[in-house]
């Protein structure tokens, strides 16, 4: 609790706003295990409470930061080369057994986190001893860790030729495309009867074979 410990006649509080305002990280190749590394993470949050004397009575806005840490084991494959660009910038380093050290950059995506709980309760003060009244919350945090390094790329690449057929931007008048349509003649000239797929009827009027000979005879 910033200012200290929560004050005696506070009996209620109700979480207001939750944020991510940090995060500490550090990343350490795994031993044994080429190629892994270890990402620590300590999370900083700030926090606003609506405090309460009793129910129903005028809330008091307090902040306060928390804390929480996280462990992260993720593959970043390995690079025994230094990088250095023109913006003075420098990728991978070299230790005192003048060993190349070049370490994959972490980075955390977090989204806004969720206020699961939110009570009154003591935890030990700075001395280890006394008991320090304060809030204690639960909160809920979603997020992606990774771990990424630039690498090389081989794009192949082709010869090219200019084409040398000239498109005209010149478009055609709706006659002279309506000119180059086909005159649909087979839709004005009825369809021949052997050209008529037969139906099969269903129901009361479906004749028979022995019904069409007797009506032809």
């Amino acid at each position: 609790m910033d200012g200290g410990a929560l004050p005696e006649n506070i009996t209620m509080v109700k979480s207001r706003c939750v944020r991510v305002s940090d995060i500490c990280m550090n990343i350490e190749p795994v031993p044994f295990n080429r190629g892994f590394y270890s990402i620590d993470l300590t999370y900083t949050f700030r926090i606003e409470f609506m405090a309460y004397e009793r129910a129903c009575s005028s809330p008091v806005l307090l902040t306060g930061t928390a804390y929480a840490s996280k462990n992260a084991i993720l593959y970043g494959g390995e690079s025994n080369t230094q990088t250095f660009f023109s913006s003075e910038e420098q990728l991978g380093d070299t230790n005192a057994c003048c060993e190349t050290v070049n370490l994959p950059t972490a980075a955390v995506q977090v989204v806004a986190p969720i206020a699961l709980e939110a009570r009154i309760g003591s935890v030990c003060g700075s001395d280890g001893t006394t008991p320090v009244r304060t809030v204690i919350m639960t909160l809920g945090l979603f997020s992606v860790v990774e771990v990424f390094r630039p690498v090389t790329i081989l794009v192949p690449t082709y010869e090219y030729t200019i084409p040398a057929k000239e498109c005209h931007t010149d478009t055609e008048s709706p006659c002279a495309v309506f000119d180059k349509i086909r005159f649909p003649a087979e839709e004005f000239s009825p369809s021949a009867l052997d050209t008529i797929p037969k139906e099969k009827c269903c129901g009361c009027n479906e004749l028979t074979e022995n019904d069409e000979n007797s009506t032809l005879e």
